[in-house]
């Protein structure tokens, strides 16, 4: 779930349905049932990982103009401790905390756990999202219909940019353009990656999609779609829908999306059946779940591309999925339980960030001992905040995924 209980619900029309509100603020309407003909719902219980293809075996067939895969057995061969790019050596270490309640974004200092500053932006503040050239970070202020840029080398924001409901924000991985996750509106609408201007958009019949990832070779992204129950596949060079699949006969609520090391299965959590699926991206079917916890949420890999940290917002729990083994092996619980929600690793790998959606703070993890070391107060619903900056050599979007 994404937006507070407390937002005033909106009537619009997409351009292919016309969606119903819930008192939480978002679209929301029972499943469906419905897939396209290429797929098929999922009751699978084991978790046996798909065998690699050659359709999305890192590099090949890639998208022109996407930077070259540095390791084909590793998309996130980029990320190791502190390997920062030269554009972003230069930037002081902070957290941007967007505040979905308050309308601000607290910045922390991470070597001091203190809130460093607070500044005001647009309505309903839902992530903070590095660009694709690692230069800027853009709050995505949904109701705000805008886009508040922060500049990573003084911490400060600039002038709101008009976006219309940009509920999350993705770039394609050649970097051409970013994708505005108009959840509302039913839309990924794909616009110039520095001017914001619309190119186009395409209609998804989709209620609350919500995050996405890339294939190895970007030529196509799966996306989650949250009040229908089902995972969208879309090809990123023609923008059309390629298909979708309804998850556990539409009971589920699926959440964050990643795909693992290897580029050849993608995670999707699901909050509802509390764990994640295994989905084979490119045959487009999944195979398999692995239970986490209950209100499996956010995912986020390890800097040595071993573990996958997800975050259980309604257990109070981070859950460890050894890549390796496709299984849990370890879980992390909050004393006194809390709410993690979206996050990111720290830049040497040592920690993990995660807002605590429910709580007003920010809950910042040992990653070498799963010790909770701090609880930081910030303002009201806490979401997707961005920890900055972090190795890679460009961003795919959301919170902060690197290649």
């Amino acid at each position: 779930m994404r937006r507070s209980h407390l937002v005033t619900c909106l009537a619009l029309v997409c351009a292919t349905a016309l969606g119903a509100c819930s008192s939480s603020g978002k679209h929301s309407a029972p499943p469906t049932g419905s897939t396209t003909p290429a797929t098929k719902s999922s009751s699978a219980t084991s978790t046996p990982a798909p065998s690699p293809t050659t359709a999305t075996a890192a590099g090949a067939n890639a998208l022109p103009g996407m930077p070259p895969v540095l390791d084909p057995n590793d998309i996130y061969a980029a990320d190791r401790p502190n390997q920062l790019s030269p554009v972003i050596k230069g930037f002081p270490a902070r957290v941007y905390v967007p505040n979905t309640l308050s309308n601000t974004v607290d910045v922390i200092d991470p070597a001091t756990y203190q809130v460093i500053d607070e500044f005001p932006v647009g309505r309903l503040p839902q992530h903070v999202v590095p660009s694709w050239d690692l230069k800027t970070l853009y709050v995505t202020n949904d109701q705000g219909n805008s886009l508040t840029p922060i500049d990573p080398a003084t911490g400060k924001p600039g002038a709101n940019i008009p976006v219309e409901d940009p509920y999350n924000m993705y770039f394609t991985p050649d970097g051409k353009y970013a994708i505005v996750v108009a959840e509302r509106l039913q839309r990924l609408d794909f616009r110039d990656a520095h001017t914001f201007a619309l190119v186009q958009s395409v209609p998804v019949v989709c209620k609350g999609i919500d995050h996405i990832d890339f294939s190895a070779n970007g030529r196509y992204l799966i996306a989650s779609c949250e009040f229908s129950g089902k995972v969208l596949k879309l090809d990123v060079a023609t923008r059309t829908v390629l298909g979708t699949i309804l998850l556990n006969g539409g009971n589920a609520k699926p959440q964050d999306v990643k795909l693992d090391p290897t580029g050849h299965v993608f995670y999707i959590a699901d909050m509802i059946r509390g764990g994640l699926y295994t989905v084979d991206g490119d045959v487009f079917r999944v195979t398999g779940f692995i239970p986490t916890g209950s209100g499996a949420h956010g995912l986020y890999v390890s800097r040595d591309s071993k573990v996958l940290y997800v975050t259980n917002r309604n257990a109070g729990t981070i859950s460890l999925l050894d890549f390796a083994t496709n299984s849990v092996v370890s879980t992390w619980v909050i004393p006194g339980g809390g709410s993690p929600d979206m996050g990111g690793v720290s830049a040497d790998g040592t920690q993990l960030w995660v807002s605590g959606r429910s709580n007003g703070v920010v809950y910042v993890f040992d990653t070498r001992t799963g010790a909770l070391l701090h609880r930081i107060p910030v303002g009201s619903g806490p979401h997707g905040l961005a920890v900055y900056p972090q190795p890679g050599r460009y961003s795919l979007g959301h919170t902060g995924i690197f290649r």
